[in-house]
């Protein structure tokens, strides 16, 4: 017998022996662990047509027919996993008469306060001051719901968070904080990311076996030729039983210890490879990062996605941000202008004119956006795990800055869910978490600039957005809802806490916009604790 055989094949048999009956015991007795659950965050700038977004029905079981007259429409096939929360109310809305939040600036401290619910510091009480400080240096006193939630549950303490397109952030569109007036940039360059989730372009591994088996292949695989060849010695049947218990056993363990969904099989099934991802780091002149075609049908955005997927399946990390880029310029649709621009309807003054067809050229963006979600969707879906999806195990969450781009309004906000979190959620409903009514508005964005319509846009008086007393429901409680599905603990206040053992019931500082006025001078105050009931599974 080769020293190479007896090495690998018996000598593996032989140091697994004194364990076998242990592991046997363990393999019989232990239930299948659950698979984890993710938060995937999908962010985009700069709201929408809200009127085109929204299903009519906004309390109820959707369909795919609620779904086909609307943004999105390319969700139909998805229907049965979607989660619509309607009526909710993001933080610190910016408005001319400072009745609402502070007055920075309506970029800065909407994305500021998003994922915080804090105020931003040092505060403006003019709305419409240039000062340098206060509009393009404020920050937020609190840390990021991604951070919070990275804390307790990511290896490293920290999110994935990835900045789409390789776009830094300034204060205006930051949403990323890992401590109080302290912004997280992520990471950018899909080959970092790439590097980052699989290891495979590091140094050099240190065998050939350990290669092999980080690229997808099991223990079993790597030592069947020796054992077919140990099984072929003569040997009492008593020893050849046990050589036949040993391999079933070994790949019974394997089985139940390695997901096997980390592999490069995976990554180039995704399109992760160096070659893509090198691609996507050169954009030819004339061509925009986000709609250029990598490979096939998959384009810069996807690969983005598709790397959130990888991540996903590896287990890298169970909080992964997709952050796409503000002020941007969509050339592949046809775009001249940038979309900040495009959201006011207008220039940058308050008052003026509609841009013609302005319309039509948003819900162009708001359809690729939508096109975006169904496409990281889609591919959550076809990987399984468990007794489900990789999907079903996610919380994959379309969030939007604001609801109608031009009034910036924080209410009745534009929020997509796709999967249930481990059957944490309902899924296959629209639910209005304010009032239960079926019938909620879907906001005013073509009463301005629409067919028909006024071509005179105002900004300050809001008049696209959706009324102020309506869909005020604190997004602060859905971030509740957000942490526990995950696993997330608080102390003994409520408050997400390491080494905390109770439920979430309270997230930032203030829960009421209207409590932002002045810039953290009200004291810190949580009116409406806990989770919202109506979207869990069993509530």
């Amino acid at each position: 017998m080769s020293r190479r055989i007896f090495l690998r094949g018996l000598g593996g048999a032989c140091v697994a022996a004194p364990f076998l009956g242990s592991i046997a015991e363990r393999t019989v007795k232990a239930e299948p662990a659950a698979p984890p659950r993710r938060l995937i965050v999908m962010y985009t700038h700069y709201g929408c047509i809200t009127t085109r977004f929204f299903p009519q029905k906004s309390h109820g079981p959707l369909t795919a027919a609620d779904l086909e007259p609307t943004t999105l429409k390319h969700l139909a096939p998805y229907v049965d996993k979607l989660l619509m929360p309607r009526g909710i109310r993001a933080m610190n809305e910016w408005t001319a008469a400072m009745d609402r939040g502070q007055g920075n600036d309506r970029h800065l401290q909407v994305n500021a306060s998003f994922f915080t619910c804090h105020p931003v510091t040092p505060n403006s009480d003019d709305p419409f001051s240039f000062a340098q400080e206060t509009k393009f240096n404020a920050r937020p006193t609190g840390p990021s719901l991604d951070h919070v939630i990275a804390r307790q549950l990511s290896p490293d303490g920290e999110p994935l968070f990835m900045r789409v397109g390789n776009f830094l952030d300034g204060s205006l569109t930051a949403i990323s904080y890992s401590a109080p007036v302290t912004p997280y940039p992520g990471l950018g360059a899909p080959a970092a990311i790439l590097a980052k989730l699989t290891g495979l372009f590091t140094d050099p591994l240190p065998s050939p076996d350990t290669y092999r088996a980080i690229r997808g292949k099991s223990i079993i695989d790597l030592v069947r030729d020796d054992l077919d060849t140990l099984a072929r010695f003569d040997m009492s049947q008593a020893d050849r039983h046990k050589l036949e218990a040993w391999k079933a056993l070994l790949h019974d363990t394997v089985t139940i210890v390695a997901s096997g969904q980390c592999t490069t099989s995976l990554a180039t099934a995704l399109g992760a490879t160096q070659d893509n991802v090198d691609l996507a780091s050169t954009t030819p002149s004339g061509e925009d990062v986000l709609t250029r075609r990598i490979s096939g049908s998959l384009d810069g955005a996807d690969l983005y996605s598709n790397l959130a997927v990888l991540a996903a399946a590896c287990n890298a990390n169970p909080v992964i941000v997709l952050k796409y880029p503000p002020n941007y310029v969509f050339r592949g649709l046809g775009m001249t202008i940038e979309s900040a621009t495009l959201s006011h309807r207008l220039g940058d003054a308050a008052r003026g004119t509609c841009i013609p067809g302005v319309i039509d050229m948003l819900l162009t963006i708001d359809d690729y956006h939508a096109r975006k979600l169904a496409h990281l969707v889609a591919q959550l879906s076809r990987i399984d795990e468990g007794d489900g999806t990789l999907l079903d195990n996610s919380a994959v969450v379309w969030f939007q800055d604001v609801s109608d781009g031009c009034a910036r309004n924080l209410n009745n906000l534009p929020i997509v869910q796709v999967g249930s979190a481990g059957g944490y959620f309902k899924t296959g409903w629209a639910v209005n978490v304010e009032d239960g009514s079926p019938d909620l508005t879907t906001g005013n964005s073509e009463i301005v600039c629409g067919e028909g319509a006024t071509n005179v846009v105002d900004m300050v008086t809001q008049s696209s957005g959706t009324d102020p007393s309506l869909a005020n429901a604190p997004i602060n409680k859905y971030y509740c809802n957000l942490m526990n599905a995950l696993g997330v603990k608080a102390g003994a206040d409520g408050f997400p806490a390491p080494g905390g053992s109770a439920p979430v019931t309270h997230f930032g500082m203030y829960d009421r916009t209207e409590d932002f006025i002045g810039g953290g001078i009200n004291p810190p105050t949580i009116h409406d604790p806990g989770e919202f009931a109506a979207l869990r599974a069993t509530s």
